[in-house]
């Protein structure tokens, strides 16, 4: 793998003359400032001298044993259908001292040593770096660590591709409230037992807001025994850029303190540090252009074991609500009068995926070369399957904040995953459920899974239709009593399969807690989602069960005229 070594340290160096990074030299002393005075305390945690600060305020202890300076490090394996393949890997370093290099080694073990094959600068804000290995073969598993200075290591597993197993399964996570710090036990075990061959972060890796650095690594060390060997896709959602919600309008500057106008309300250098530490070891960008401010993209496609993943970024083109659709609620987001006109709302000019993704999106649906199935992963759902927001007796209509607004571009986005047969997997919600969407009718559009939040303090939601009654067609023998087909507040047609309600939610046992599995078995031809509570619960067998309701097995779609190997 000489070729390759040679390669990764020009892309290095090509990518520090351009400005892609902004390495510091070893000895020099950070900027204080690194987003401006005006922004003097954005992610000061971790920047500046950040040695001299008061350690007590920050989650996490920054100053570690040298040896362990390497936090955490994430990869995926693109593998074309020629074969092709390519190693993208993040390592996240916690925050360096004047006078540390700032470069780190990439090695795989190789013939009984090991080899190196990469270096990267450690980027700054941020303290990540970056690496990139093409021609990768990715037919077996290759161990791997990341060296910095004479000490510090962090080793993992490349995974071979898993071409050739009978199913594929994924783990599916989000909304890791910060209130409650410290491991994450109970869930690295059941995950680690369930061992998924792709882990899906779908957003809210962090609740820091305005220390993202900080927040990414309390993430980090929390889920590292998980990640560090095997795929991991993660995607930032309104969170970790230090948003309550985000409608990204095409990257431009938001004027209201909550966003809803549409567009960033903190400055762009920081929405592109948090995108480049959790997105960059993807899948290079398919369309990757940057939007207004010069923030990036990352909407991508995957290609792990057959399974053909579209990775969406349903929030950055989204149009905010404020001024643009009358006031119908508390807030601009919020909806809930019962009377008012849905067409008012779904105007023409409003975008949810942008011409861009969506443009691909429809050629990524059209593309079977190579592929078994098709998933599409984003943050939020394409319709708003909650009727109790914040407390049990907070009902609200419609939230503006799903994928089910605006209703046109809902629709038009799910008869593209519709004509793929692509299921969809989320997060956001703080809810678990399974919807098959309707789009002319119900039952006629894709399967979509959204798991439940990975720590559940911070919005409790809850699916109770206001007539307490099940829908048609309700599922048989479920012990959920509202199943059925149902109209959203926004008029979308859906068909609810499964909840998993929070009891108490000031019980951290009762609030809702964990994390979904999505299994595709390509020889029974289902896909089957998995929604676990975060402490587990013994069945009258001894063995931990499922929140009620679950498993639910859906259809391994095959879309007419698309060719699957």
């Amino acid at each position: 793998m000489e070729f390759l070594r040679i390669r990764c340290t020009v892309v290095a160096l090509v990518a520090t003359a351009l400005g892609w990074c902004t390495p510091a030299g070893a000895d020099e002393e950070p900027d204080p400032h690194p987003f401006g005075v005006a922004h003097r305390d954005l992610d000061g945690w971790a920047t500046g001298g950040w040695w001299t600060k008061q350690a007590a305020r920050r989650p996490i202890e920054l100053h570690v044993p040298r040896q362990d300076v390497i936090a955490f490090a994430l990869y995926t394996v693109t593998v074309r259908p020629s074969g092709a393949a390519t190693l993208k890997l993040t390592a996240q370093l916690f925050p360096l001292l004047p006078g540390e290099p700032r470069r780190a080694r990439l090695e795989i073990r190789q013939g009984g040593g090991w080899v190196e094959v990469a270096q990267a600068e450690i980027r700054y804000p941020g303290w990540d770096a970056h690496f990139r290995v093409d021609g990768w073969d990715a037919t077996r598993d290759w161990p791997y660590r990341v060296r910095h200075g004479d000490e510090a290591m962090f080793a993992g597993l490349v995974r071979r591709d898993p071409a050739d197993q009978r199913s594929i399964t994924v783990g599916v996570l989000s909304c890791n409230s910060s209130s409650t710090p410290g491991p994450r036990y109970e869930i690295v075990a059941g995950l680690a037992a369930a061992d998924p061959d792709l882990l899906f972060f779908a957003g809210d890796q962090s609740y820091r807001h305005t220390q993202h650095t900080v927040g990414w690594i309390e993430f980090g060390l929390q889920f590292r025994d998980l990640i560090r060997d095997r795929p991991t896709v993660t995607i930032p959602d309104d969170h970790d850029v230090g948003q309550p919600n985000l409608w990204g309008a095409g990257g431009t500057k938001a004027l209201r303190a909550d966003g809803a106008d549409g567009g960033y309300v903190l400055p762009a250098a920081y929405v592109t540090m948090v995108e480049r530490q959790q997105t960059w070891h993807l899948p290079d960008p398919v369309d990757p252009a940057p939007v207004a401010q010069g923030i990036g993209v990352y909407f991508t496609r995957l290609l792990l074991g057959g399974v053909d993943f579209a990775i969406l970024e349903d929030r950055k083109f989204k149009t905010g609500p404020s001024g643009v659709i009358p006031s119908l609620g508390p807030r601009p987001d919020h909806i809930t009068d019962s009377a008012y006109d849905r067409a008012a709302v779904d105007r023409p000019g409003l975008h949810l995926l942008g011409e861009r993704q969506m443009t691909w999106l429809r050629g990524w649906a059209r593309d079977g070369n190579g592929v078994r199935a098709k998933c599409v992963l984003s943050q939020t759902a394409f319709c708003g399957a909650v009727h109790l927001h914040g407390s049990p007796n907070t009902r609200l209509l419609a939230d503006l904040d799903c994928n089910g607004w605006p209703q046109s571009g809902r629709n038009e986005a799910l008869r593209i995953l519709r004509d793929a047969g692509a299921a969809h997997l989320c997060g956001d919600q703080h809810l678990a459920a399974v919807v098959r969407h309707g789009i002319d009718r119900h039952g006629d559009g894709p399967w979509a899974f959204t798991c439940p939040a990975l720590v559940n303090t911070v919005y409790g939601r809850w699916w109770h239709p206001a007539d307490e009654r099940p829908g048609p067609h309700a599922v048989p023998a479920s012990p959920l009593p509202w199943t059925g087909d149902y109209e959203d507040g926004l008029g979308n047609k859906i068909t609810m399969h499964a909840y998993a309600n929070p009891g108490d939610v000031r019980d951290e046992r009762q609030r809702g807690d964990g994390y979904g599995i999505a299994r595709f078995d390509f020889a029974a031809e289902t896909l089957t989602f998995e929604c676990w509570p975060r402490f587990p619960v013994a069945g009258p067998d001894g063995r931990p069960r499922q929140y009620p309701g679950w498993p639910v097995v859906a259809p391994l779609e095959r879309p007419a005229g698309l060719r699957f190997r």
